[in-house]
Parts: C-alpha cells; sequence; structure tokens
C-alpha cells in the first residue's frame, strides 16, 4: 500500500476557522427579519395546514348538525293613561302616577306575565323524540316522510325522523320536576315511563290516562316504531320562565318613543311565534285589568263617602234655613258675600286635597314625596282659612252666623256634586276600560334563520385555524430550544462545523425502499450524486484532504450526542465518496447494540467486530465488499451481552491497527456518547473524531454535554458535521451566516 496516501490527523488546530469561515451580520441579529419569519411558517407549513384542515372540518361538522335558529318580534305602544273620558282627566290625582315605560318592561318580564303563558300554552312540559347523538338530530330534521324513517344501522331505539307525540298533561312528584325521564313506545299503543335510573314508574296506553305512585300522563297521540324512545321532562314553574326569559328580550324602540320592541329566538318557528303572541296578549289583558281594577278600587272610596257627604250636606241646609227663619229674612252684604266666596274655594280646596291624601295613603307612607307634597299643599291652605278667619271676625255677629252657615252649605254641597259625577264617570270608564297599551305588530317570525351563514362560519373556521396553528408555533418555537444553525454550534461550543449537510429527500425514498426489501444497498452518494447532500459530502471530503495532509492515523470516529441524527447516514455515504476518489476505503460498525449497517449494505450481520475481537474470524473473514467499488464494510457481528467490555479488549485496538494497514481511510460508526460509552473507548484508539448533530433535534446543552463526555475519556472532538438542514427553510432566512446553495449538473 502506497505510503503518501493522505492520512487523517488527531491534530488540526488551526483549521476551524479555515473550514467554518465567520460572516457576521450584527445588525440582522438585533431582531426578526421579515424572512425569518417567513422562513419559520415554511418550516410548519404541514402543521399549519393541518390544523387550518381540522378547523375547517369541525366547522363544517358544526354548520351540519347544528339546529337552526329562528326569532319572532313584535310591536307594543305604552300610551299615557286616558279614561276616555275628557272630565276624567282630573281623576288623575286620584288614580296614581302614570306608570313609566321602564316599568312596563319589567312587567313584560315578570312571573305575572310568563307564568300565563307557561300556564296557558303549557310551557312546562317537554316531550321529544330521542335521536342518535350528534348527527340523529341533523338527519331527523332534513327527514320529509310522513312516515317515520327507516332506523340508521340497526338502532331502532332512536328517532330518525317523522315521529311525533302529543302529550296533554304530565304531573310528577316534586322531587322529579326538572328530571328527565325516558318513554319506550311498545306494541299496540303501549308505553312504560322509566326515570335516569333505568326504573319503571309508570305503564300506561295512547289515549287513556294513566296514574301510579304519584305519576300521571295523558299521552293523545304517539306516531312512532315500537321501540322509540322520547324523553319527557316535567319543568317547574321557575325553569320554565327562566327558559322563557333566556330567550326572551325587551327593549324600547327609540328613547322616550313609548315603543316596546319584543323579541323570541328558539329553534320552532311555529312555538316561538305562538309563545310571543300569547305574551303580547296577556301583557294586554292584565293591563286591562290592572285600569279596571284602580277604578273599581277608587269606585269604591267614594261609595263610602258619599252617604257621609250626603248627611252632611242635608244637615248644613237645615241649620241654614231655620237660622233664616228665626231672624226673618237676612240678605248677606257684597262684602260677606265676597269672604264667603273666598272661604268656599279654601274649603273646597281643602277637602278635596284631604280625600287626595286619604286615598295616597291607602298606598303610600306618610313620608312618600307625593304624600308630603298634599301635605304641604294642606299647610298653605290653612293659612289662607285663617286669613279668612280673621276677616269674618270683624263682620257683625249675624252676618258671621249666616256666613258660616252658608259656607257649610256651599262646600258640603259642591263637594258632594262633584264627588257624584266623579263616581258616575268612573262607572262608564270601568265599562269601557281598554287600558294604556296596545299591540302595533304581532308575532312574526323571519323565514331566514338568524346567526352566522355557512360561508361566514366556514370563514370563521378558517381564521381561527390560522390563528391557533400560529399561537402553537409560537409556542413549539418557545418551548423548543434546540439548535437550528450551525453557527449556534460555533459560537457556544467554540468548535468548528466541518459541513452543512442539506435535507434530502432522495435518502427519505431510498430509506423507504429500503423498509420494503427493494432497495438493499442502494447509496446516495452513488444513485443520486447530484443530490446537494452528497455534494456537501465531497466538500468535507475535501476539507479532510487538504486539511489533514500530514495525518498520522487513518482512521475516523463518527458519533452523535443520542440517536436518530444521521451518522450512520453520513458515516456509509462518506466513504462512498472517499472510495470515488479511487482510495481502500472501510467502514466499521463498531455500534454493537443497534448497528444496521449492514441492512442498508444488504450484507449479514455475522462475521463482523464480535467474531475476530472473540477469536472467531480472521481479519480475511470479517471483511466484506460491497457494491462501491474500493469500499468495504466490517459489519458487528453477533450482538454480544457485553459490548463495551468487548470494544476494551486487544484485539479490538489490533482489528483497527490491522485495517489503518490495509486500506486508506477507516470510518468507524460509533454509538451516541450520552446513551453509551462506547464512543469514548473507540475514540482513544483514532485519529481524529466527528460528532454529527441535526438541525432541530438537541438542545445546545446536549452538544456541550456530548463534548464534555468525550473531553472526559481523554477524546478531543475535532468538529461537528452538521445534518438534516432544511435549505428551504434557509432560502427564506435573511442573515443566515452559513449559506447552502445549489449548483446542479447541466447537460
Amino acid at each position: 500500500m502506497e505510503q503518501d496516501q493522505p492520512r487523517l490527523s488527531s491534530n488540526t488546530p488551526a483549521l476551524a476557522s479555515a473550514i467554518a469561515p465567520q460572516i457576521t451580520h450584527e445588525a440582522e441579529e438585533e431582531g426578526i427579519s421579515l424572512g425569518e419569519i417567513l422562513a419559520t411558517l415554511m418550516e410548519y407549513k404541514w402543521l399549519i395546514a393541518s390544523i387550518t384542515l381540522a378547523a375547517l372540518i369541525i366547522g363544517l361538522a358544526f354548520t351540519f348538525v347544528s339546529k337552526p335558529v329562528y326569532r319572532a318580534d313584535g310591536l307594543l305602544q305604552v300610551e299615557e293613561k286616558s279614561s276616555g273620558v275628557g272630565s276624567l282627566k282630573a281623576l288623575q290625582p286620584l288614580l296614581g302616577d302614570d306608570t313609566t315605560v321602564s316599568a312596563e318592561v319589567e312587567i313584560l318580564g315578570s312571573r305575572m306575565v310568563l307564568g300565563r303563558v307557561v300556564e296557558k300554552l303549557k310551557l312546562d312540559l317537554i316531550a321529544t323524540p330521542k335521536t342518535f347523538p350528534l348527527i340523529g338530530g341533523t338527519i331527523a330534521r332534513r327527514y320529509a316522510g310522513e312516515e317515520p324513517n327507516t332506523p340508521l344501522l340497526g338502532l331502532s331505539s332512536y328517532a330518525w325522523g317523522g315521529e311525533v307525540i302529543q302529550v296533554d298533561s304530565l304531573d310528577v312528584p316534586r322531587p322529579y320536576l326538572d328530571q328527565q325521564l325516558i318513554l319506550t313506545l311498545g306494541e299496540a299503543g303501549a308505553f312504560s315511563i322509566a326515570d335516569k335510573d333505568d326504573e319503571v314508574v309508570l305503564k300506561g296506553t295512547v289515549g287513556t290516562r294513566a296514574s301510579s305512585n304519584g305519576f300521571s300522563v295523558f299521552i293523545a297521540q304517539i306516531k312512532a316504531r315500537p321501540d322509540t324512545r322520547f324523553r319527557l321532562t316535567k319543568l317547574s314553574a321557575e325553569s320554565a320562565i327562566a327558559d322563557i326569559r333566556n330567550k326572551y328580550a325587551v327593549k324600547e324602540r327609540g328613547k322616550k318613543s313609548g315603543v316596546l320592541e319584543l323579541s323570541l329566538i328558539g329553534p320552532d318557528a311555529k312555538q316561538i311565534e305562538l309563545v310571543l303572541d300569547e305574551i303580547q296578549n296577556v301583557y294586554v289583558r292584565q293591563n286591562v285589568e290592572r285600569r279596571s281594577a284602580e277604578a273599581e278600587k277608587t269606585l269604591k272610596f267614594l261609595d263610602a263617602q258619599l252617604p257621609a257627604l250626603k248627611v252632611q250636606v242635608d244637615a248644613a241646609e237645615a241649620a241654614y234655613n231655620n237660622y233664616r227663619q228665626s231672624r226673618g229674612s237676612l240678605d248677606l252684604s257684597l262684602e260677606t258675600q265676597g269672604v264667603l266666596k273666598s272661604v268656599v274655594e279654601v274649603e273646597d280646596a281643602a277637602v278635596k286635597l284631604k280625600q287626595e291624601r286619604e286615598e295616597l295613603r291607602q298606598r303610600f307612607t306618610s313620608e312618600h314625596p307625593t304624600v308630603q307634597a298634599v301635605d304641604a299643599k294642606l299647610a298653605r291652605l290653612n293659612d289662607r282659612r285663617k286669613q279668612f278667619d280673621g276677616e269674618v271676625s270683624r263682620l257683625p255677629e249675624t252676618q258671621q252666623t249666616v256666613l258660616r252657615l252658608a259656607r257649610d252649605v256651599e262646600v258640603s254641597t259642591k263637594l258632594y256634586t262633584e264627588l257624584l259625577n266623579t263616581a258616575q264617570q268612573l262607572k262608564v270608564s270601568k265599562a269601557g276600560t281598554v287600558g294604556d297599551v296596545r299591540v302595533i305588530d304581532s308575532a312574526a317570525v323571519a323565514r331566514q334563520p338568524i346567526g352566522a351563514k355557512p360561508l361566514a362560519i366556514l370563514s370563521i373556521a378558517i381564521l381561527l385555524g390560522l390563528v391557533v396553528s400560529l399561537i402553537t408555533i409560537w409556542l413549539l418555537r418557545t418551548l423548543r430550544v434546540v439548535v437550528e444553525d450551525p453557527e449556534t454550534i460555533e459560537a457556544q461550543l467554540g468548535l468548528p462545523v466541518y459541513a452543512t449537510v442539506p435535507h434530502s429527500k432522495s435518502e427519505l425514498a431510498l430509506d423507504r425502499r429500503l423498509k420494503k426489501g427493494e432497495g438493499t444497498g442502494e447509496l446516495l452518494a452513488v444513485k443520486f450524486p447530484e443530490d446537494d447532500a452528497v455534494e456537501s459530502l465531497r466538500s468535507l471530503r475535501t476539507t479532510l484532504h487538504f486539511a489533514l495532509l500530514d495525518a498520522q492515523q487513518n482512521s475516523l470516529l463518527i458519533t452523535g450526542s443520542s440517536p436518530g441524527l444521521g451518522k450512520s447516514f453520513i458515516s456509509k455515504n462518506l466513504g462512498a465518496v472517499l472510495a470515488q476518489l479511487g482510495k481502500r476505503v472501510v467502514i466499521i460498525d463498531a455500534d454493537m447494540r443497534r448497528g444496521h449497517i449492514n441492512k442498508e449494505f444488504g450484507l449479514p450481520r455475522a462475521m463482523g467486530v464480535s467474531e475476530f475481537v472473540t477469536g472467531q474470524a480472521t481479519l480475511e473473514n470479517i471483511i466484506k465488499p460491497t457494491s462501491v467499488p474500493n469500499l468495504y464494510v466490517v459489519t458487528t457481528g453477533q450482538i454480544p451481552p457485553n459490548p463495551s467490555e468487548l470494544l476494551m479488549h486487544s484485539r479490538f485496538e489490533e482489528l483497527l491497527k490491522q485495517l489503518s494497514e490495509q486500506f486508506d481511510n477507516l470510518i468507524v460508526d460509533a454509538p451516541p456518547i450520552l446513551a453509551v460509552s462506547d464512543a469514548a473507548i473507540i475514540g482513544r484508539h483514532v485519529g481524529a473524531t466527528l460528532m454529527v448533530a441535526r438541525a432541530g433535534k438537541h438542545p445546545i446543552r446536549e452538544l456541550e454535554q456530548a463534548v464534555k463526555r468525550m473531553n472526559q475519556a481523554g477524546v478531543q472532538v475535532k468538529g461537528f458535521v452538521f445534518n438534516d438542514l432544511n435549505t428551504d427553510r434557509q432560502r427564506y432566512r435573511y442573515g443566515y451566516k452559513g449559506y447552502v446553495y445549489r449548483y446542479s449538473y447541466k447537460n
């Protein structure tokens, strides 16, 4: 063998800077460039596509299974209180203040109104067919046949469309309120009802009332297949009202317009129209009843006062006539007549205020502002009355007596007449009460469902998918602190990166063929010599050729920090490109635990390293030629129980020495250093050690620990081979310092 062949050396201190040139772009390190963002998106394009597609599928499923929701609306007008008789406007102080619009809104949502609607329409009784989860309801809604639909997959207990149930009444014990019961239809109209524990609580027949143990039900009609199940629920009044309130809204249309807009949503268009219409009717009826009740209350008050006033009128007239008869004919002077008129006006006003205060005291306390306002008016009238009393005291005694008696007659007669007229007007008003609210628009349902349209739902789903995918990418990038470019290794570890091997789709195809047993012995360097990864290995070959001319040893150890880095790929293809120069190259598979290079060359595992070390084979027996000229392989041999002890044997060192004498280059493929110590054992017997790092595979701390482990064993790692770099990603990055260019063959 020629002795002037280039040999691998373990001492190459000055070559790191020449092999991995340093190109700095400090400005780019200050922030994230648009190219970096684009590169990240391209790296995770399949993740983005997958998440977005999943979101789109979910959106389609939601569009398919979701129930359509309809909206019914109506309008009410709250008018100012009016009795219908113009003269009755004077009664407003007796009938109370106008009800505000906000108060009417609260009344529309009260239990008084909604409770009557629930009772009238039996909204506390829910009876629906039991459909298959998720898709059953959709299938049932889309079925338009007259007879019950044929069950899918033989699931006859579920309703699949066309089923009808009419329950006229349902009574359950109090503990079973708001609990779902299951009705199972039998043959000939028979049925059974079970509770949540599947215990039958009631049996009966359609068209006949059934009662037992506090349960009572009358089912007027069922159209379904035997064995079909239905859900029955008796709601409490509170639950039924709360269910309406959750779908019901009242608001004033326009500020101080007095027009109220009512709306109700639900999946059943006919049902919500009926419910909203009934709410309007109940509200109008209660308003009329309330107005009639107020008039009745006031009328009762007046009827109680009129007899007493009649007695006062008669007594005052009798006293006045008797006095005039006893004194003869007496005429009031002009001054006395003026005083009488003023006194009568004051007394009349005072009596009316007292009547009003008495009415108010039936509804409010004495501290109420309205009552206090009436009291203030009475106080002012009393002051005026005292002034008139002073004027009267200056009159002659006879005039004073006549004035007093005439005053009693005038005041009593006037008050009695006014109250009598009021009572008659109230009777007329009570008979024709129409209330102060009216329906402007009856309940009506829009033809199209409300809510988002299918196209909008799908658009939102796609948008959410993109947002979720971007958040996922951000989380992955934040949580995954891994080495993605060789510069990180050089900066953090101070070791050169001798070669950057790009990702190879062709190698993936060869691996798939190998797993199928179709591509045995196919190497990327031979099958696809123009591949970028092969060209990177040629660069590594060139580096080793010129950098290690003074080598004392011709053996090279290739290892890594952890499994799955592609060290075997580097070993076999580097051996192939070295052999293509006419060098005799041997690859030694020293991974005594999981070595598989023999499979990739289509060679048997037996008769390898383990047989030579144990003395079962000679050197000539273990050297196996490959399909590549000048390239040979030494397999692991039989997997030993003690790999580390085997590699520490002197015969292994002898093996390397003999092979070094027969071959120009030795490439030893060793197991990962962080998994086992085999690489450290082998590294003491080779000329140089290279470690393989894979892009995006491990954090820098892992590589640092691997180098430290090798140094502790007395093995110096000369540098790294950066494997599986995504060149498409680097193509989008701006400011990447280790550029990878493609320069393909062209005829």
